[in-house]
This record gives structure tokens, sequence and C-alpha cells, in this order.
């Protein structure tokens, strides 16, 4: 028997980004476990991607490519050879590109967080016809967007000094699902002494295991914020020095807070004024013993209209009370921004076809961009969609509209998938993808600071191809003739990181593919003494640059689009908010259809108060219709105090068509976006719910 180990990378779109020690036995693997020797993995994986041989051996996978032979959602295809399918996509984009080559549009996202694997040949492809450009919005622009504005690059505090801190506060996030890397250290710090705090409108599975719960109402995050920095100044809990010398616009800050008193951020936060003093009291009395205090953002906030400005309110805590002094001390929302990747070699944006108009549309309302005709305003109508490591009419907001979008006759749909998904059901062309078990790439990180290298630990299944394969044919059969469409998936990976880079520059990629991981060279306490990559170089209270962007220059709070205060007419028809983060056994709408964890979740929930649950009606158990405006969902009834009065959670994404409706928690979510950053809004909507027989 022939025994190796490969050394791989989680490819999915969570902070950890964890190293993998595959074990292969004559060319099958048999196991996949964490890497015990990388610091931010520690040999430790989640659920999900323990069980990723199960994914990758699913007797569903897609193993051929195949064309459509039923209607549009059907799901009915039959088996073509590669050859057939390049030709079939070619001969559609050939007429489109000479035409208007603004029809076609590219839809990918974080299937894969590779960076060979995600946007690398497919870029060049989509540079080089003169496409659509997609603006990726769908996940964290409007916080990635808060944070420049105030703070710069995303870098934030490394994770690996968590354990240190004395006060955490998990913002917006349920790190034991989403984050179990830095929930660990997060438990490490607690057994020293550290107070941990959760800031959720929901009491989540890690809320419940913290010193405090605060849970405020949804989309009212800026206004606890400005609330906290009115205390923290009226109690002189400040670090002056840090603020004179590394901030830019603190008396403009003092008079923009003065009128966020505690009872005013109570009442608008749905809190009480204790929570309120009491956690600017642990924040900025802790700061003033010397104490290591870090704030860790998560997703969850941002997904509401006011989203950018929330992110943008907390990231300047830290420089008001000096917490960036510390190594653990500080915020992190991302890390990303450590990294210096040579995006332009990969992507290849200089081949767009000199003289040619641009568009950009934005994926967070995809539904509405396919549902309109050819204007002045807009351009051409989108003709041709090219969906790959994403599953849109599963993930994307008002999925209803997505769905019609997706079924117009005159759309031609390409899908390059693992499975047969929601999206899937609506192809023309359905192309088999190689899991990254199968493939080589390169991979930074959000959540640490390490560069990986994922290598192929077996070969494709069936007729399976990389992403960087099929682009390659397809550059081929379009007659494109540029050397990058030649380029190796081991030429491209070479390019992914600069590393003549201060903070690279101890390796390569020879020695990154061998060893598996490297970490960036970087202070541990990186703004200690300033050093944020704002137009001042400092945090800026005032960003003179949000001014010239039509925001307010200064934190401010800008209220949910839908709520009982925002919209009290609205309210009267749909009196609930609902929000709807992540099942602990799903990534977005990945791993849905693996029994194993689809059968640990069981099916989809909706969690309601049981006061709620009284007043219409419903009991543990009862099926439940979820419904506004947009449209409507059924789910079993779980009545509990974990979800505050007047708040629906419904954890999600299910694939539609595993669900008893064939519907989800996005038929009710709205394509209005954030206030920056362009990002959807899932967790600002307001819903009814009925029992049904």
């Amino acid at each position: 028997m022939n025994v190796s180990l490969v050394r791989a990378v989680c490819p999915h779109d969570c902070p950890d980004t964890c190293a993998l020690h595959v074990t292969v036995k004559d060319g099958i693997a048999t196991e996949v476990k964490g890497d015990p020797d990388h610091p931010a993995t520690a040999g430790v994986l989640c659920t999900k991607v323990s069980r990723y041989t199960e994914r990758t051996y699913h007797p569903d996978r897609l193993l051929y490519p195949q064309k459509r032979v039923g209607n549009k959602g059907e799901g009915k295809f039959e088996r073509i050879s590669w050859d057939e399918a390049i030709a079939t996509i070619a001969s559609r984009l050939k007429p489109l590109v000479a035409k208007n080559p603004l029809a076609i549009l590219p839809y990918n996202y974080a299937g894969t967080m590779g960076l060979v694997q995600g946007d690398s040949m497919s870029a060049r492809f989509f540079h080089r016809i003169g496409a659509s450009f997609l603006d990726k919005t769908i996940c964290a622009t409007a916080g990635a967007t808060g944070y420049q504005y105030t703070l710069g690059a995303r870098i934030g505090t490394d994770v690996e000094q968590t354990q240190n801190a004395r006060l955490i506060i998990i913002w917006g996030g349920n790190p034991i699902a989403s984050n179990l890397h830095f929930w660990t250290r997060v438990q490490e710090a607690k057994r020293h002494g550290a107070k941990i705090i959760a800031i959720d409108p929901y009491r989540s599975l890690s809320a419940e295991k913290c010193h405090q719960h605060i849970a405020l109402l949804p989309g009212t995050d800026a206004a606890l914020v400005l609330g906290l920095m009115h205390i923290l100044i009226r109690d002189n809990l400040l670090d002056h020095d840090y603020i004179a010398e590394y901030t830019l616009g603190f008396e403009a800050l003092k008079a923009q807070v003065q009128a966020w008193h505690p009872q005013r951020v109570a009442d608008v936060c749905g809190i009480s004024v204790d929570e309120v003093e009491g956690l600017a009291r642990d924040y900025g009395e802790g700061a003033q013993r010397g104490e290591a205090s870090l704030i860790r953002m998560n997703y969850g906030l941002q997904r509401v209209h006011g989203g950018g400005m929330a992110v943008r309110n907390i990231c300047c805590l830290p420089a008001l009370v000096g917490a960036w002094r510390h190594a653990a001390g500080g915020v992190l929302l991302s890390s990303s921004g450590s990294f210096v990747k040579n995006s332009d070699l990969l992507e290849r944006p200089d081949l767009f076809p000199t003289g040619l108009p641009q568009r950009t549309i934005n994926m967070s309302n995809i539904g509405e961009n396919l549902l309109r005709t050819s204007s002045e305003e807009f351009g051409p109508q989108v003709e041709a969609i090219f969906v790959y490591n994403s599953n849109p009419v599963a993930i994307a907001p008002q999925s209803q509209s997505v769905a019609q979008g997706f079924a117009r006759e005159d759309l031609f749909a390409v899908v390059l998938e693992h499975f047969q998904t929601d999206t899937a059901d609506y192809a023309d062309i359905l192309l088999p993808a190689t899991t990254q078990l199968e493939h080589l790439d390169a991979h930074s990180a959000y959540g640490h600071r390490y560069m990986m290298a994922n290598n192929a630990a077996i070969a494709p299944l069936g007729e399976s191809k990389p992403n960087t394969e099929v682009f390659r044919l397809l550059a081929q059969a379009m007659g494109l003739t540029e050397p990058c469409f030649q380029e190796s998936d081991d030429m491209i990976a070479a390019q992914a990181f600069n590393y003549d880079h201060e903070r690279s520059r101890h390796t390569d990629w020879a020695q990154l593919k061998s060893q598996g991981w490297s970490k960036l060279k970087m202070p541990d306490a990186v703004h200690a003494r300033g050093g944020f990559t704002t137009p001042s170089g400092k945090c800026e209270f005032y960003s003179a640059q949000m001014k010239d962007d039509g925001l307010d220059p200064l934190p401010t709070y800008i209220p949910p689009y839908e709520s009982v205060a925002s919209n009290p007419v609205l309210a009267t028809k749909y009196p609930l908010a609902m929000i709807s983060p992540p099942a602990r056994n799903f990534l977005n709408s990945t791993f849905v259809n693996v029994k194993s964890l689809r059968d640990t979740e069981g099916e989809p929930h909706l969690d309601l108060h049981p006061d709620d649950a009284q007043l219409r009606g419903i009991a543990v158990g009862d099926r439940v219709r979820i419904f506004n405006d947009r449209g409507s969902f059924v789910a079993k009834a779980r009545v509990t105090d974990k979800t505050r009065s007047g708040l629906v959670v419904g954890l999600s994404i299910w694939w539609k068509k595993l669900s008893s409706d064939h519907k989800n928690a996005n038929e009710v979510t709205s394509q209005a976006l954030t206030d920056m950053g362009g990002g959807p809004t899932f967790y600002d909507l307001l819903v009814q719910v009925e029992r049904v027989e």
C-alpha cells in the first residue's frame, strides 16, 4: 500500500484558513486532519472540514460536463463531452463579444478563497474579452469601507495574542460556529481571568458561554458605540497621549457624541442604561489599569443599513483608550490587509481592451440586475452569466427575483460547480469543478497572518477540472493568444505574493509549497505607535475622505431601513425583526448537502421568544410561515428566550431544494444596500410569522 501525507489548506470562507494534513492511500484521500504544528490551527478542525473526504467523494459530485434538456430551474441535464461544452460556450460568447461584451457577466465569490482558483485565470479571461465587472459586495464591503476610512488597511490585532487580553468583546459574531480557533484562545484567556462579553441580538452558542451577553436590537450597534464614547469622554477614561499623537479630530468627535447620553442609547438599542454604563466602564477602566482590551468584530453587525458606520464607530474605540499599545489589544475585523498580494499579476486588468466602455454590476442585487433591460443608464441587458465559486439562487438577497432573473430563457448561463446546487438547476451548461484536494492553490487569510500553500492530494475525480483549466480551454476556444493564458497553476501561484516585500521576503513559493505555511514578518503590536494607513497616517475620528464621498465625516448613527422605530407604518403590518446568521454545520450554502451535517441541523428552524409565540398561538414544533411583501418561507418553530422579544432568528443558509417548501430565508431579505461599500442588508428587515397546518 502506498501511503503519503499531503500539506493542504481549507479553502472555505472562514477566518481560520486551517492548515491541513491529508492522508492518501493508493491515490484515495482517507483522512483530513488539522496540522498540529501550524500555530493558528493547532491540529484542530471544525466539524465541517474534518469530514472533507465525505464531501469530496460525495455520491452526488458532478463528474462530467452536461447540457440542459428541461426547463430552466428543473435541473434536467444530459452528459456531453468537454469539447462540446467548451465549443458551445465559445459559440454563445463570441457574438456577444463582437456586439457588446458588457452583456457578459462573471459571478463568483468565496466558494474557494484561493488566489489561483479564485481570481486568476478567470479574471484574465473576462478582462481580456471586455466583460462587465462584478462588484463583490455580498459579505464584507460595508465594514471594510468603514474600517478603511478610520484605520486604513485591514490588519488589526494578531489572533495569536488573544489569550493575553483581559477583556474580550465579541461583537456581532458567533466564533464557535464561524471562528473556532479564535474561540479556543478566548477560552484560554477566560481561564486566565479575562472577562468575555458578547454583543449580539441573539444568544448564540458563543454568547451563552460569555460572562455577559448584551442583546441589542439589530442595526443599532453604531448608537451603542456613540454612547460608549460619550461615557469614556465624560468620565475621562481616555489615553490623552495616544489621542494627541496618533489620532485626528478628537475635539470634533467630543462634540459629536455629546448628545448620546446613556438613556438615549438604551432607548435606541433596546437595552438598559446599566448595560451601557457597565460596558463603557469595563472597557475604559481596564485600559486605565494597563490591561489589554480586544474587540473582535464579525460580519453580522454590518449587514444593515448603517453597517459601515457601525464598524467605523467601533474602530474609534481602541484609539480613545490606548488599547493599541498592547499586542493583545485593539480591534480585529480582518487580517487580509496584512498580505502583500500581486493582484494585478494574477488578474491582469491591463488586458481589458483599450477604448471599450466599462461597467460594474453589484452582486448584492443580482436579481434586480438580471431583470433589467438595456438602457442608457444601465447599459446592455445581461445576456450571458458565468457562475463559479458561488450559489446566488440560494445566497443572494430577495431570492424570488434572483430565481426569476436566472429563469430568463434568453439568458445563457454557465455554472462551474461541485454539486447540482439551486443555481446549477438554471444552467444551460453545467461543468464539474475539482475540490481543494484535487488542485493546487495559494492562500492568504483574513483571521491570521500566515501565507499558505495547498498541494493537490489526489487526481481529479471523473472529468472534473480546476477553474484555471476551464478558463484556459475557453481562452483557447475564443482565440486568445496572450502568453498569460498558457501559464500553469504552479506559475500563477508563484506570482501570488510579493516576496520582495519586507513582510514576506523571508520565503518563496517553492519553500511555501514544501512547508505549507509561513508567517508574515510584522510587529506584534502593529499600531502601538500609530502607523495607520489613512491619508493622515492617524486613526481618523474625522475623515475628510468621507466628507468628499458624501458621508458624515464623524461617527454617527444610521437607523435600519426596516425596524419598529425607523419604519412604524411597515411595522404595523410586519412587527418582527429577523436575522439569519449561519447555522453551525453550514458555511454559507456549502456543506448543506453533506448528509451527516444536514442531519445534525435537522431542518430549517425559526427561533421565537415565548411572548411572540404565545401572541400567535405558536408552540414548539409547529410549522410556521415567515413572510413580508417580498416573499415567504416555512420553518419549524423553536420557542426560546435565546432571542429577544420582537426578534425572530432563522439559522441559515439552506439550499432551497433541500427545504420542505423549496425556499429559504432569502425569500424575505431585501436588495437594499448598506450606507457605504454597497453591501447587502441581510439583517435589516421586518416580517410577520403565523402558524400553518
